[in-house]
This record gives C-alpha cells, structure tokens and sequence, in this order.
C-alpha cells in the first residue's frame, strides 16, 4: 500500500524497481554485482589502513580514538592497536600539550579541514612523538561529529632541524669567535700601522737628517777640496819653478822629495774626493762619439815627459778611430792605468796601444813592471790594496786608483781586462765600443816634448789668489813666457791682448772664468783667443758647462807638465 509522503503516491520499491516480481528477478544479478565491488573496495580500503605507512586514526570530537591502524601503534610505542586505543579515551590523552587538541577540535569545526598541523603526540613510557597531521571532518549519523587524521611521524625532520640549529647556534659562535678575533687582528694591525708609521716618519727623519748630512759633507768636501787643493796647488807651481833652475846636488835633492811629497798628497785627496763622488753618483756619465787621438794626444803630451824623468820610454801607439764613451771619464781610467804603469816600472817602458776585436777596440797600457800575481788580479781593484806594501816605506799612493777606475768602469758600462807575467810586466785594458767619424769635438792635441820652446808667448793669469798668481809667475816665466797678473776683471783688460789665457773658475764677486773669458774675447775682439781655465771644482754641472764653451779645463793642483803640454798645443795651433 502506497504511503502519503512517497513522492508521486510511488513506494520504494517502486522507485529503485523492485515494485513486481518480475523486476526484483531482473535486478538481482546487478545488485549482488554492486554488492561485490563495494565488498572488494572495503577490503581494499581496510588493506591500506593496515599496511599504510603513516599512522591513520578516526575519533570522535566528544569523545575518544575510536580506530587506529597498526602505524599508528608503533609510531607511539604501543605494542598493538587496542593498547593505543587504551591508552587514548580521549582526543585530548593523545597529544602531549591538550592546548593542540582544542586547537586542532576548534579549527576542524571551523574549517572542516587542517593541513600540515605540527605537534607532538604522547606515546608509551613518555616517549614524546613529532608528527606532521592533516585531519579532516567526516559527515556523521551520530550527533558526535568525526575526524579522521592522516599522521606522519618526522622525527628525523625535528633531528634535522635540532641539528641544523645546534649547526647554526655553533656557526653563530665560531662567527662571534671569527669576529672577536678579527676584531683583534685589526686593532693589532691598527696599532702596528700606526707604529709603521711612526717608524717611517723617524726613518723619514732619520733619511732627511741623512740626505742633510751628506748634503753638508759634499759641501764640506768641496769648500775644504777648494781650500786644501789651493796652497797646494801655490806649493806645487814653486817647486815646479825651484826645479827649473840650476840648482846644487842638496837643494834639488829636497826640491826633488817636496815634489813628490806633494803630488802624492794631491793624488791622494783627488782620489778620495773622486770616490766619494763615484758613491753618492755625483758623476753621470756623457758618452759621445769621438776620435781617440783627441784624448790620447794629450795623454801622450802628459806621461812622456813623467816617464822619462823616471828613465823610462814611452811609447804611442794608437789607431786612428773613433769611439763612443764620456772623453773625461775615459780619460780619467787611462790615465790612472799609466800613472800606476809609470809608478811601478823600475826599468823599460811603457806602451798605449789599440787593438781591434770585432765592434769594440781595446784601449792597452802595457809596462814592463814587476807583474802581478794571478791570485792578486781582482783583490788590486779593491780600495786601499796594494801589492807587496807590508812596509810602509814601500808604499806609492793609498790605492785607489784602481776602485776608481772599476766604478768609472761600471758607470760607463765598459770592460776592463787585466793579464800579468809576473818578473815581466802587465797589461791593463778597457774595451770601448766603436762609432762613426764625426767631426772634431774636442781642440786637437800635439803631443809636445817637455822640451817645447815657449818663449817669447805672452799669458795673462786671472785668479784671486795672490800666491797662485806669484807662482804661475815664475813658473812661466822660467819657460820664456812673458806673463801678465790679474785679481779680476778690471785688471785683466791689458793691452796688447795676450796670446793666451788662464783663467780661474771661481773669482771673487761670483763672477766666473768662462765669462771672464767671454768678456776679453769681445773686448779684444778675438773670438778664437785661446784660453783655458783652471779650477779645483770637479761637479759635473760646471765640467759639461765648460765643454759645452768649448773650453779646455786643467784640475787644481795643477801639474807643470801638463799645463805646458796645454799651452804648446795652444800656442803652436795659433802659430
């Protein structure tokens, strides 16, 4: 019979087709087919709630766990489901702070659903429990409402992260460990710069205190080279002058030891003054290109007079070429070669020669002198060496002529060969290299015998020293000359022009020699007058500004023989 309330006045049976016999017949094999699936998808539900890996329990808000799977149990230690079900009377006894519990009942109702809500759970023997639950409400015929919970246990995850911040926490201390230290460092390298600089400002100090030092020694050296080398140059031109004289056995025996005494000291303060000079490269070299003759001339003119006063010949012998070095440095390192080759030869000669080896020519001073040990031929550079001086009378010279010439050596970056036979004699050499002729740079030099007649020339000596004057003097006129004295420039404007001048560098009133000269020349109007000019001042400024004016330069203390080598080439020229 057909209730009121069906819809259409059709019962139930009616509505799923199973209001006739025939229909329930026609039916029942899909039912019981429905039925079998939805007993399969039971079994297969249950499987995976057995065999899940992560923990999964049902319960009531109100009430208690009703259903848990095995993970569950063992994620908390229970050894089987009824004891964690047990255990778990209610939602709150399963989490270790019931705050979460009502948390979790309050955001179920609210949202149906929670995602990812970390807590912990309270498993057996205390054991606390980190997991990861989802938990979402489920529809319900009770008035009970129902979650279900999806549980992960991460307890490696929270080991992780304890462990990640026990890294982080000892990062954080090696880092203030690190920066403490840092920090330490730098105020240990703030303190040590500040102590540098300290240092550096004292060494400052202590460079400029130096430099001043030196600055005042070189003009010490200077003012006292100017002061020692001025008397000695006066003593030096009267012996000169007292030998030129007939003079008896006795006076010229002194005369003799006074002129050697003499040089001696002047080759010794030269020699110091030119090494001080070479240390502190007050000398910079000029090189240039010039015809060898030129330097060697003179140089011929210099020594044969020296060698044979001594007994000695010498002999010239050198090729016509043209070299490229600086023409006073090079001079100055053949001339210490023949000083030292005359010094030592008892008996013989003494030969400057040339030799030829590919691009350089060697420049040879050979002598027929004691010779040298082979053990002995570095150690004779060497300042203050001089070979078999045990006794002090044995001695010529302080030695070092030969650390002048290895310095002007370097400086001029030449060589310097040295070969010796001892009990025969030796040969000291410098190579310099070969250049193209070009025209003459230095005034062209004769050789001239000490024999030269100068009489009858006429010089004109200009110096503020009355006893330079004096001795020029008589040194000139010994030789035939007539000579005319001058303090300055007043004075020096004689008539008739002199045939040559010599002239002093530093005159009284800051007026200099190479003006003085210049001066002369345009007042007699004789450009080309000869004249030459005698300094004891070896800078390098005034040396170049003197070449440059074309004007040749004699060093004080001024030695006769070269001085009258210099004005027969002058005085012959002009003839």
């Amino acid at each position: 019979m057909k209730k009121p309330s069906d819809p259409g006045g059709l019962s139930v049976s009616d509505l799923i087709g199973l209001g006739s016999q025939s229909a329930r017949k026609s039916y029942y094999p899909e039912l019981t087919a429905r039925m079998a699936e939805l007993e399969a998808e039971r079994n297969r539900y249950k499987w995976l709630f057995e065999n899940a890996l992560h923990g999964i329990f049902q319960a009531s808000l109100a009430g208690g766990v009703r259903a848990a799977n095995p993970a569950l149990a063992r994620m908390l230690g229970d050894d089987s489901v009824v004891a964690t079900l047990a255990r778990c009377t209610t939602l709150a006894a399963l989490f270790v702070d019931p705050e979460d519990a009502a948390e979790l009942q309050r955001r179920v109702v609210a949202e149906g659903r929670v995602v990812g809500y970390t807590t912990r759970l309270r498993g057996q023997r205390g054991r606390d429990v980190p997991v990861a639950m989802t938990l979402v409400q489920k529809p319900s015929s009770d008035d009970e409402p129902l979650v279900e919970a999806f549980v992960a246990d991460i307890t490696e995850r929270e080991q992780a992260r304890q462990r990640l911040m026990q890294l982080n926490e000892q990062l954080e201390a090696r880092v203030q460990e690190r920066t403490e230290a840092l920090e330490r460092v730098n105020a240990e390298l703030r303190q040590e710069i500040a102590e540098r600089r300290r240092i550096e400002a004292e060494l400052r100090e202590a460079r400029d205190a130096a430099e001043q030092a030196n600055r005042s020694k070189d003009r010490y050296l200077a003012a006292a080279s100017h002061d020692l080398l001025q008397p000695m140059n006066a003593a030096r031109l009267l012996v000169a002058t007292l030998l030129e004289r007939p003079l008896d056995g006795e006076v010229r025996d002194l005369s003799e030891r006074i002129h050697l005494s003499l040089e001696g000291a002047e080759d010794l303060l030269t020699d110091l003054l030119d090494i001080a000079r070479l240390d502190h490269d007050r000398i910079q070299p000029q090189p240039e290109t010039f015809a060898l003759r030129e330097l060697t001339a003179s140089l011929e003119a210099e020594f044969v007079s020296l060698a044979g006063s001594r007994g000695l010949t010498f002999r010239h012998r050198v090729a016509e070429a043209w070299v490229v070095s600086d023409f006073r440095l090079l001079g100055r390192v053949l001339r210490n070669f023949l000083s030292n080759a005359c010094r030592y030869t008892r008996r013989g000669g003494v030969l400057l020669g040339t030799r030829r080896r590919g691009d350089t020519l060697w420049i040879e001073v050979w002598d027929s002198g004691p010779g040298i040990p082979a053990d002995q031929r570095r150690a004779i550079f060497r300042e203050f060496h001089q070979l078999g001086t045990s006794r002090a009378r044995d001695r010529q010279g302080v030695g070092l002529g030969l650390a002048i010439v290895e310095r002007i050596v370097t400086r001029l970056g030449h060589e310097v060969a040295v070969r010796s036979w001892p009990g025969q004699g030796s040969c000291f050499a410098v190579g310099v290299p070969l250049g193209a002729a070009a025209g003459p740079r230095h005034p062209p030099a004769a050789s001239v015998a000490i024999g030269h007649d100068l009489a009858g020339g006429r010089a004109l000596v200009v110096d503020n020293e009355p006893s330079i004057l004096s001795s020029m003097q008589g040194l000139l006129e010994g030789w035939g000359m007539h000579c005319d004295l001058a303090f300055d420039a007043g004075e020096a404007r004689v008539s008739p022009p002199p045939d040559v001048l010599l002239v002093d560098l530093h005159l009284d009133d800051g007026l200099t020699g190479d003006v003085l000269i210049q001066r002369l020349r345009d007042h007699w109007q004789c450009p080309l007058l000869p004249a030459v000019i005698i300094t004891a001042d070896r800078s390098d400024h005034w040396i170049q500004r003197l070449r440059a004016a074309n004007l040749p330069v004699l060093n004080k203390p001024l030695k006769p023989g070269k001085l009258r080598a210099v004005l027969g080439q002058l005085l012959n020229h002009e003839r």
